[in-house]
């Protein structure tokens, strides 16, 4: 028995919002780079490597079409391709599940499907690797497999997996699934023993799973057929000299049209056939500030610093500050987390309510809900670093042989100035280098592109004038990324 036909399907929705400000709906958690400058996704994608290419290199993943290029830019970093199913709208794991099970049964191969969240934090990829091979018996056999974590401590942010009888395949029988537990009910199950975190790791055959489906939630598997019998496939321009990536789109409708559900929901806890394997190693879904903090080595008074924060008499109090100094004098039990545009200070056991404050945002109509001021872009990012009554100043960064699109606006001018590589700039019908410290400027109306020729990244400031310097005055002519 061997991993060499298990496909890994990474699921890569969610919007993170109990990691606010850090995580946005623009920028999940899944993509922000919290452990040694890597984001999760591209941990997950490192962990799953060796899996992958024991099957030929193949690789699934789910993501929001919104997403597709931070995903692309993490699997690449990581030395992977593969096939991106893209969503319209997020329609929870169900039918995620759903989309890659077809996808990967379409030619009736049959195949081994390992499920694994791309948020989640698991070091020891080899104890991963050995976990995986302890259910292929199990999975082989037909049954749903499910990865539980050994808990160390009475968590009330996880549902519990009760064990039931081993199965003699090197799993347990499921007894019954727990809900997140209040902190009593917690400290009763780990007394008693038998119980593990519901990690939300499946290995299942896509029959096995789609069967399952078709008995226990027939409509959302119902929904997902139909927009995959009529999906669309493209291979990204930026990709097709790189890492093999293809975009797979259900159609919009159909998808839309069904419902939301957890898989747990929809099939775990109703299906005869689900075994389970405990985990020994260490395992963080990272699902809110305190499990962040708890990645960072505490000093003797237990505070936790990320960057540039200092404390100062303070006990228990966790800083992140990547970009400026941050102090915390006399605190205690305090989360104290900066970001440019915003800054979150919460009591440590207000942790799992950070998603109210992003609904709460979201109804006074504040930005600062969804969108950071540093904005990811297929050929880079930039970053609105002043802006005032006419004018707005950005930083730009365009990666190695990126380019934006060919474009012209009605309503503003552009000062470019190159603070780090080389431009090859298209201004009207012009096209001219412009090394360090260099400028142009772009008037209103003038046809013009900027692209980075160079093996190096490219950084320069642009400086916008006019009368309205909205995102929504752009005319695209021509995009390297198919965008309108």
């Amino acid at each position: 028995m061997n991993a060499d036909h298990v496909i890994p399907v990474i699921l890569c929705g969610g919007s993170g919002t109990r990691l606010w400000p850090l995580s946005r709906k623009s920028f999940p958690k899944q993509f922000v780079p919290l452990i040694d400058n890597k984001s999760l996704l591209r941990l997950t994608a490192e962990r799953l490597a060796n899996i992958s290419s024991r099957a030929g290199g193949t690789l699934i993943c789910v993501a929001a079409e919104e997403h597709r290029f931070l995903v692309v830019d993490d699997l690449r970093s990581a030395g992977l391709g593969g096939d991106l199913l893209l969503e319209p709208s997020g329609r929870n794991t169900a039918a995620a599940m759903a989309l890659a099970a077809l996808h990967a049964n379409c030619s009736g191969a049959d195949p081994l499907l390992l499920f694994c969240p791309a948020d989640h934090h698991i070091p020891d990829a080899a104890a991963f690797a050995v976990m995986v091979q302890q259910g292929l018996p199990a999975a082989e056999a037909g049954a749903i497999v499910t990865f539980g974590v050994m808990p160390s401590f009475p968590s009330t942010a996880y549902g519990y997996i009760q064990q039931g009888n081993a199965r003699g395949d090197g799993s347990y029988a499921v007894a019954r699934f727990i809900e997140k537990p209040r902190a009593d009910a917690a400290q009763a199950l780990l007394l008693q023993g038998n119980v593990l975190w519901n990690a939300g790791i499946f290995l299942v055959r896509a029959r096995v799973l789609l069967d399952a489906l078709s008995v226990h939630a027939a409509d959302i598997l119902a929904s997902c057929r139909a927009a995959m019998n009529e999906a669309s496939r493209e291979t990204p321009l930026a990709n097709k000299d790189t890492l093999a990536t293809h975009f797979v789109r259900p159609q919009t409708e159909a998808f839309l049209a069904c419902r939301s559900q957890s898989i747990d929901y929809a099939v775990m806890e109703t299906h005869a056939n689900v075994a389970v394997v405990p985990f020994m190693g260490q395992w963080s879904d990272v699902g809110s500030w305190n499990a962040v903090a708890e990645l960072t080595p505490a000093d003797a008074r237990g505070n936790r610093i990320n960057g540039q924060g200092h404390t100062l008499h303070a006990l228990n109090t966790y800083i992140h500050a990547p970009g400026r100094t941050v102090v915390a004098l006399g605190t205690q039990d305090l989360l104290i987390i900066d970001s440019p545009d915003a800054l979150l200070v919460a009591q440590r056991d207000h942790a799992e309510q950070v998603k109210d404050v992003v609904a709460h945002l979201e109804s006074a109509q504040l930005p600062q809900a969804t969108l950071h001021r540093r904005v990811a872009r297929p050929w880079g990012w930039y970053d609105s670093i002043d802006m005032g009554e006419r004018f707005q100043v950005k930083r730009i960064g365009v990666k190695p042989g990126a380019s934006l699109s060919l474009q012209k606006h009605h309503h503003r001018a552009e000062h470019w100035i190159v603070v780090r590589g080389t431009a090859e700039v298209t201004r009207g019908k012009d096209v001219f280098l412009l090394s360090e410290n260099q400028s142009t400027y772009i008037p209103i109306g003038e046809v013009h592109r900027l692209h980075n020729p160079g093996k190096l990244d490219l950084e320069m400031i642009e400086v916008q004038s006019g009368s309205y310097l909205g995102e929504d005055d752009i005319v695209r002519l021509e995009d390297t990324y198919g965008r309108s």
